[in-house]
């Protein structure tokens, strides 16, 4: 398997990553509600709140990063860049949670502009690799 194929894999388990502060925040807000999570997420305040926005955004940046590694593997990109440009998600997103965490709002933006050009390159790598006719 590639270092690509792995990183979606770990990708797959940030979701958990991201759901730990949340939970955590949950948890200080007078117990984890298991019956209604959701309702007790949006009354969330201040960390809690952004733990939620982290998860969140997190569920919207995944699709685009898998599909930007297979759609790349599959149209004959070169294995080393895809393989750089996944590993780089991986750090960018990780970068991005920490700094949503700690309310460093214009560092999170450039990070996450960062990230989601990373996965934009990934869609479109297997261009940069097709050989003229």
């Amino acid at each position: 398997m590639t270092i690509a194929f792995w990183c979606v894999f770990a990708a797959a388990l940030i979701n958990i990553v991201t759901k730990i502060p949340l939970a955590k925040a949950q948890h200080e807000a007078g117990g984890y509600d298991n019956n209604l999570p959701r309702s007790q997420q949006r009354s969330l305040q201040g960390w809690g709140l952004r733990a939620l926005a982290a998860h969140q955004n997190y569920f919207e940046a995944f699709p685009v990063f898998a599909a930007g590694v297979l759609g790349a593997s599959y149209g004959g990109a070169q294995q080393a860049v895809i393989d750089a440009l996944a590993v780089g998600w991986i750090v960018t997103r990780l970068i991005y949670g920490w700094l949503y965490l700690n309310d460093r709002a214009t560092a999170r933006s450039v990070i996450w502009g960062i990230n989601y050009s990373i996965a934009m390159a990934l869609l479109c790598s297997p261009a940069w690799a097709a050989t003229p006719a």
